[in-house]
C-alpha cells in the first residue's frame, strides 16, 4: 500500500511559472524492498502527476531518510523530468542484438548500479566528502559499492571486514584508480 513519506512546504515552481506542491511517496514491493517516487499537484488546477521510481531502499526507515534529504533543486529537476515530454523519433529498423548481455563495467565508469553512491563521482568533488559519506554507510552498502565498481578482484574476505575496513578499502582503491 502506497503512503506519503514526506510533504514539502515550499512550492516547486516550473519554468512556466506554475506552482506545485510536492510530496515523497513510497510503497513496499513484493520482494520486500521499498520504492519511492515524488508526486506533484498544481496549486492552481489541482492536476496531479508523479515521477517514475526515484529510489529503491531496503526498508521504510531508509526510504524516509532518502525523502528527508531531497533538496528544492532536486524537486525542481524531478518536476522538469516529469513534465518534459520525451522527444519523438521515427521508428528505426529493428535488428537483433549482437551480444547476449551487457559488457562488464570498468572501475570508475558511470553505468547504472544498485549502489547508494558513486565513489568516483564523490571523490572528484572532494575526497574528504567521500571519506565522510563512507563512514555513514552500513556494511552491506559498502560491500555493494565494492562489487558494483569492481574495487576488488573477488569477494573473498569482504564478509569478514568491518565497516571501517570496507570504507578504507574503497578509499584506497578509488584513490589509486582516480590517478
Amino acid at each position: 500500500m502506497a503512503r506519503t513519506i514526506a510533504q514539502f512546504d515550499t512550492p516547486v515552481i516550473y519554468t512556466d511559472g506554475a506552482q506545485y506542491t510536492a510530496k515523497a511517496c513510497g510503497r513496499e514491493r513484493d520482494d520486500g524492498l521499498w520504492e519511492g517516487w515524488i508526486e506533484f499537484e498544481n496549486t492552481r488546477t489541482g492536476h496531479a502527476l508523479r515521477t517514475v521510481r526515484e529510489t529503491t531502499q531496503p526498508n521504510l526507515a531508509d526510504l524516509t531518510y532518502w525523502a528527508t534529504g531531497l533538496s528544492p533543486v532536486y524537486l525542481e529537476g524531478a518536476l522538469a523530468r516529469t513534465l518534459k515530454a520525451p522527444p519523438t523519433r521515427e521508428p528505426a529498423q529493428v535488428t537483433p542484438p549482437r551480444f547476449d548481455g551487457p559488457a562488464r563495467p570498468r572501475a570508475g565508469s558511470d553505468s547504472p548500479r544498485d549502489s547508494v553512491l558513486n565513489p568516483f563521482s564523490v571523490y572528484e568533488k572532494n575526497p574528504d566528502l567521500l571519506a565522510q559519506e563512507l563512514t555513514a554507510l552500513r556494511g552491506w552498502h559498502l560491500k555493494q559499492i565494492i562489487r558494483d565498481y569492481h574495487l576488488t578482484d573477488d569477494d573473498v574476505g569482504l564478509e569478514d571486514m568491518s565497516e571501517p575496513e570496507l570504507g578504507s578499502l574503497i578509499m584506497r582503491r578509488v584513490r589509486a584508480l582516480h590517478r
